[in-house]
């Protein structure tokens, strides 16, 4: 006699094939369970495990273990096949495709990455107290640019998790992937301001350069300006997005709107310059051959 769960197979797995959302954690698989436990008549003691047994053995659910390389692996319950975008943003709430990997889905490079990094902001924070000076901004650009150490490995694909500042999803969309998956990820201009402060996450200097001349006739400097207001940063990073749009060809009416917002102190391309040129327009510090 066919159990309860397999009379109900059909709503069930219409539930999970209609769904946006194709992967899922314990919790949530056993939320489902609960929400919908009445609309498909099944008993009570339908248990989390023998939901999640009915759903890979007779459906599409198949388990997904991420390997952690510093930290605890994750598990994940794919329903079908998944790209490892979205593998990428299931390893947090909230989180969205940033930097290199953002580049890619905005078709800024061809290069198909095999580090993916998602964000996942932080809680609000205050905004750091005093006023800027010229030699914190030297000492804090000296040093080795700090990078994520949340990395997971799945099959081929490596996954950085980056813990960014609070900024409510400022600036994130949604966009169709390689597999025509739906992907949340940082919108154009948003992904040229973060690749500009986080070269480490992006390749470096050179492959944001080539970022920013890859984007030169689509993207809206208007959009670009507010969104770097919007996000207040301590350091004055307006002055290497300027230098990145003057090197990459933009007209000087779209980077002379960077420079109106002030050269008051020598900035960085990037961290640790060990060989170094300096461009005066600028007043910024960049790698000797760029």
């Amino acid at each position: 006699m066919p159990s309860r769960l397999q009379k109900a197979s059909h709503e069930i797995f219409s539930f999970f094939d209609d769904s946006p959302k194709k992967l899922f954690t314990a919790a949530e698989l056993t939320r489902i369970l609960s929400s919908n436990r009445n609309t498909w008549r099944l008993p009570g003691g339908t248990t989390a495990s023998n939901f999640v047994n009915f759903l890979a053995s007779k459906g599409s659910l198949h388990r997904i273990n991420v390997r952690g390389l510093l930290y605890r692996g994750i598990i994940r319950y794919a329903w079908g096949e998944v790209s490892p975008f979205q593998i990428a943003l299931s390893l947090r709430p909230r989180a969205y495709l940033s930097h290199s990997t953002a580049v890619f889905l905005h078709g800024l490079t061809d290069l198909l990455p095999k580090t993916l990094y998602a964000n996942a902001e932080q809680s609000p924070k205050p905004h750091p107290p005093g006023e800027l000076s010229q030699e914190a901004l030297d000492r804090a650009f000296s040093n080795k640019e700090r990078s994520s150490k949340y990395m997971f490995e799945y099959r081929r694909s490596q996954f950085v998790l980056v813990s960014g500042k609070f900024t409510n999803r400022l600036e994130v969309g949604t966009i169709r992937g390689p597999s025509n998956e739906i992907l949340e990820v940082t919108k154009l201009e948003r992904t040229l301001i973060d690749i500009c402060v986080r070269p480490v996450y992006s390749g470096g200097p050179i492959q944001v350069l080539e970022a920013y001349r890859a984007a030169r006739d689509r993207i809206s400097v208007d959009t670009m300006l507010a969104t770097l207001k919007k996000l207040d940063y301590v350091y004055p990073y307006h002055q290497a997005i300027g230098y990145y749009m003057q090197r990459a060809g933009y007209p000087e009416s779209q980077y002379s709107k960077f420079k109106a917002l002030g050269l008051n102190f020598d900035f960085y391309l990037t961290h640790h310059i060990t060989e170094r040129d300096y461009d005066s327009t600028w007043r910024l510090y960049y790698p000797k051959g760029l």
